[in-house]
């Protein structure tokens, strides 16, 4: 395999959400940093794209009107606007302007599901995306993709613009941030796109009775990967494939895993604006401030001696609530007090007000988000839970091992990768996992970590969950490993 320098890589970086112009979770916070990340670490060229949402241009994010370019698009010609702005001093991007399709209340769905035309809307996203590089003579060597929103780029890298020079040393890079948001439509809703037929059968976008933007990202693009090792390989399972662990079986040497990174300028306790109490492995005074302040917050009782378990999360099957919700009073009556913050479905809010109704002064629920209470819950908690059914990636416990809030996690995905168990390496474990999603195996990790909490261990574990580093640098990394690797598949280099 040859090399390139990484000064001269030109990576073209497509997401359907950005921080700070838009976001509705995760993939906005990756899509704002990793990018940054890659120039710092020496990436020649990057250059980011999103579509020009009212939330992106009602933000108080400057950004200036470039051009405008039409092409043909369902049939008819169509103008998207373009406009600039910055997400570093060192990173631009470019939103694209189409009011038909942007200027709405939100960015995916409506109070009664998605929107109908979200085919239509990220199809224009992705070709437009591609028009605009041609137009400014960006040659990428690498489009990143991100979910079923981008998915469609290696598709029309090979119908659109398979005989344009702009594209003839270009490989594709596409992350699944979570496999389970796949982009299914029915025939109505594509066949405006004008897909080629060859593309719209079982060995494309055809998926059972739809048709999946993220299958044919799947299968076109150069590499695929995910946002942890573990992660990568479980969607290769039934269990954990969504109907494309086939498709991802039959790639596997192409599949990659990638850790996303922590913002430690947003999390670090030593500089923590929104905690009360600051503090460090060092200086642990602290923390245990922030316990007081959490527990008194909350009407719990107060005591320092008492374990508290807290948990930030979507209350959603996912994340395992009810396993959660089930297992709360053995928690109590093994002493310990519980938080929780968040907010999601109905049948899981209700379990755990009823929780919180039953054991007053031990258990706290807060339905809905507040950025202040999480951080103080990563401060102020003794143990952070995440008993999910399956995590891509996770940052919680990342947060967490910052904070020294040791984590009690399931073993799956991210949290697999990112969690040691205590009880089986006391020089590396940072925290404590279990196998078997029910409510006994939980308690059962739960019942380890309060048995470290009364030793004389804990101070071992809190040092070495404080001294992990999950600093986006390191994907950085690895992800310009990742585009090397692509362009080898490519014959580029």
């Amino acid at each position: 395999m040859g090399d390139i320098d990484r000064k001269k890589l030109k990576v073209a970086f497509l997401s359907s959400e950005v921080v700070p112009y838009a976001k509705t979770g995760g993939l906005a916070d990756v899509s704002g940093t990793l990018p940054v990340e890659l120039k710092r670490a020496g990436v020649g060229e990057i250059l980011v794209f999103m579509p020009a949402y009212r939330e992106a241009k009602e933000s108080r994010n400057e950004i200036s009107k470039e051009c405008e370019i039409s092409f043909d698009f369902c049939g008819k010609r169509t103008t998207a606007g373009f406009m600039r702005g910055k997400l570093s001093d060192y990173v631009d991007i470019i939103l694209i302007e189409n009011d038909e399709y942007y200027d709405r209340e939100g960015l995916y769905v409506t109070p009664n599901g998605d929107y109908p035309d979200n085919a239509q809307r990220f199809s224009f996203f992705s070709l437009a995306s591609l028009y605009y590089m041609k137009q400014i003579e960006l040659h990428p060597h690498i489009i990143h993709c991100n979910d079923w929103q981008t998915s469609l780029v290696p598709i029309f890298l090979k119908t659109t613009f398979s005989d344009d020079d702009n594209f003839k040393n270009t490989a594709v890079c596409l992350t699944v941030h979570n496999l389970a948001y796949q982009g299914n439509f029915s025939f109505e809703q594509i066949s405006p796109l004008n897909i080629p037929p060859e593309y719209l059968t079982e060995e494309a976008l055809k998926h059972y009775d739809s048709y999946s933007f993220l299958k044919g990202g799947l299968i076109f693009s150069t590499v695929v990967n995910t946002v942890s090792r573990k992660y990568s390989k479980e969607i290769q399972t039934p269990e954990f494939g969504c109907g494309m662990e086939n498709i991802l079986k039959n790639r596997s040497k192409t599949v990659f895993g990638i850790l996303n990174g922590v913002d430690y300028s947003q999390w670090n306790p030593e500089t923590d604006k929104l905690i009360p109490f600051n503090y460090s492995a060092e200086k642990l005074e602290g923390k245990k401030k922030c316990k007081e302040v959490l527990q008194k917050n909350s009407k719990l009782d107060i005591s320092p001696e008492i374990p508290l378990l807290g948990i930030v999360s979507r209350l959603a099957y996912q994340k395992g609530i009810d396993i959660l919700a089930e297992t709360i009073p053995e928690i109590v009556d093994a002493g310990g007090q519980v938080v929780v913050l968040g907010t999601g479905e109905a049948r899981y809010e209700e379990a755990l007000r009823k929780r919180a109704s039953e054991f007053k002064r031990a258990v706290s629920v807060t339905i809905g988000f507040d950025n202040e209470l999480a951080h103080l819950i990563e401060a102020g908690c003794d143990f952070f839970l995440m008993p999910s059914r399956y995590e891509p990636c996770g940052l919680n416990q990342m947060y967490s091992l910052k904070y020294g809030t040791i984590p009690i996690v399931r073993a799956t995905g991210g949290l697999d990768d990112t969690i040691i168990d205590f009880d089986k390496d006391m020089e590396q474990g940072n925290g404590f996992k279990f196998e078997e999603l029910t409510p006994s195996e939980f308690f059962s990790a739960i019942k380890r970590a309060l048995n470290c909490y009364s030793s004389s261990e804990w101070n071992k574990i809190i040092e070495n969950a404080m001294r992990c580093d999950f600093s986006w640098r390191k994907s950085a990394e690895e992800y310009i490993k990742l585009y090397k690797t692509a362009l080898a598949i490519e014959g580029v280099i």
